[in-house]
């Protein structure tokens, strides 16, 4: 290892002292201890799996779902008790996945969920678990009815019904592999569902301790990227590929008017929300197109598992490796992690040595996997708060402070403070951004002081910004740093591999 590199603490391996090939092995993603990974539990995933004991998560969570939905037509009026005690989830933050607001803590499924939940098992999910034409219930048709409901949800919903299974995962890793001084026992809350007694009970385990916290490990086969594989948008964007499928007359042809009419209009955004609108009001009317839909979908089950293994492995090759990478150029080839300043200055600094290092050290190649240049903020991000692995400055991202969130505040102190806002070139409202969004946070941040990152790919992407830059009279400001990552003017050189 790059002795530059070998008191690095990013990763799980990293603070148990163990090889990542170890966890490699084992089958689990190496997580980042600093940050969560933009990686979720896909239940379609579980419920695909050919070893028994993941699938039989998947038949554990609808046998619950089947539990409070009985529970759901029999009370009209459920009390606040009922609904925190069998509707209500917490996060598992402890598998240090998703996209949280700051470090792994997220908000969880709270009392809206929970009357999603409850609203919708009782009246238009009330044939769950009753499905002719599926070979099994799936509890994204939550997320098919009500857009409130996305894959962060899903997921929280579906690890927590992983959760033994992760406790004894990681126990048995732990276990084997990381010494007994790192780790301790853990009375670990909600485990399992008795339904004997119909409450949920907690459960002993011995356990890696980071920050006084138990971590946990989750298999790489189970987890995806962008979205799970049974989603909102994909099944309005397949709805052409259900129609033939329909055997119901009426529906069938309700189907195909939405299809050679609602679809044939131009494709701007007015028309793209009326769109979605009269999706929403069919499949409301004809609940029964979900079950075609998940009938597509299951007969197309291959698909989940090569979406699944593209995408971890994308983001395992840039947050595990090229990170790192990251980190020893910025040790080896300049001061980054000796700076101590102000938190303007310092975070300015800061975007200004990475910038040095990706557009004239070959760091830009860090954004690029198999020669496609990673193209989504959340990433950017991401690297960006793992590089400040080694401050003594708070670092917190999409911090809300009553006007919307906003990428990172960098502080020390009230009085000390300066925030940074990521954005792409390719943002359709860069220009808007701009001259309203960081501006409109500063106030409500008490802070002065704001800088804009703004990352190119292309030679039109930067004609782009520097064409809004100049509309907004804002080129050549201190507070614009512009990041050069196009992959055609470079001249090669030698990165770490």
């Amino acid at each position: 290892m790059d002795s530059n590199l070998s008191d690095v603490k990013i990763f799980f391996s990293d603070y148990f002292g163990i090889s990542s090939d170890v966890v490699e092995e084992y089958g689990a993603i190496n997580i980042s201890l600093i940050y969560d990974f933009p990686l979720f539990i896909d239940p379609f995933l579980l419920f695909n799996n050919e070893d028994p004991i993941l699938h039989n998560i998947h038949d554990e969570m609808i046998s619950y779902l089947k539990f409070i939905q009985l529970k759901s037509e029999r009370i009209n009026n459920p009390s606040k008790g009922m609904l925190k005690s069998w509707f209500v989830f917490s996060e598992v933050k402890q598998t240090w996945l998703g996209l949280s607001r700051n470090g792994n803590s997220g908000r969880g499924l709270g009392y809206d969920f929970a009357k999603n939940l409850y609203e919708g098992l009782s009246t238009i999910l009330n044939s769950f678990g009753k499905e002719l034409l599926t070979k099994s219930s799936h509890m994204e048709k939550l997320c098919l009815i009500s857009p409130r409901v996305g894959r962060d949800k899903i997921s929280d919903f579906t690890t927590n019904f992983a959760l033994n299974y992760l406790l004894e995962y990681t126990e048995k890793f732990a276990r084997s592999y990381i010494d007994p001084s790192k780790c301790r026992c853990f009375n670990v809350p909600r485990v399992y569902f008795d339904y004997t007694f119909q409450k949920w009970v907690s459960k002993s385990f011995f356990l890696p301790e980071f920050n006084n916290d138990f971590v946990l490990l989750t298999p790489k086969c189970i987890l995806t990227r962008d979205d799970t594989f049974i989603n909102r948008r994909d099944m309005i964007d397949h709805l052409s590929y259900i129609a033939p499928a329909v055997d119901d007359e009426t529906l069938r042809f309700e189907l195909d008017n939405y299809l050679t009419n609602v679809l044939s209009e131009e494709n701007n955004e007015t028309d793209k929300n009326n769109k979605e609108k009269a999706a929403e009001l069919l499949i409301r009317k004809h609940p029964e197109i979900i079950d075609y839909y998940l009938k597509y979908k299951e007969d197309h089950a291959q698909d989940a598992t090569s979406v699944s293994i593209e995408q971890v492995n994308e983001v395992k090759l840039l947050l595990n490796n090229q990170v790192k990478n990251l980190v020893g150029l910025l040790r080896r080839n300049t001061s980054f992690y000796d700076l101590n300043s102000d938190a303007y200055d310092e975070s300015l600094a800061r975007l200004n040595f990475l910038k040095h290092v990706i557009e004239d050290q070959d760091g830009y190649r860090l954004f690029y996997v198999d020669g496609k240049p990673i193209k989504k903020e959340s990433i950017l991000q991401i690297l960006f708060r793992l590089v400040w692995f080694g401050t003594a400055f708070d670092v917190n991202r999409e911090v809300n402070n009553g006007r919307g969130p906003v990428d990172y505040k960098i502080s020390s102190g009230k009085y000390n403070s300066s925030l940074v806002e990521f954005k792409l070139a390719t943002n359709s409202k860069l220009k808007q951004n701009l001259m309203n969004q960081v501006e409109i946070y500063t106030q409500a941040a008490d802070t002065n002081y704001s800088i804009k990152a703004i990352i190119y790919f292309t030679e039109s992407e930067y004609k782009k910004v520097t064409q809004i830059l100049t509309d907004i009279g804002m080129i050549g400001s201190r507070d614009i740093v512009l990041i050069d990552a196009r992959i055609d003017n470079k001249p090669s050189a030698s990165i770490a591999k």
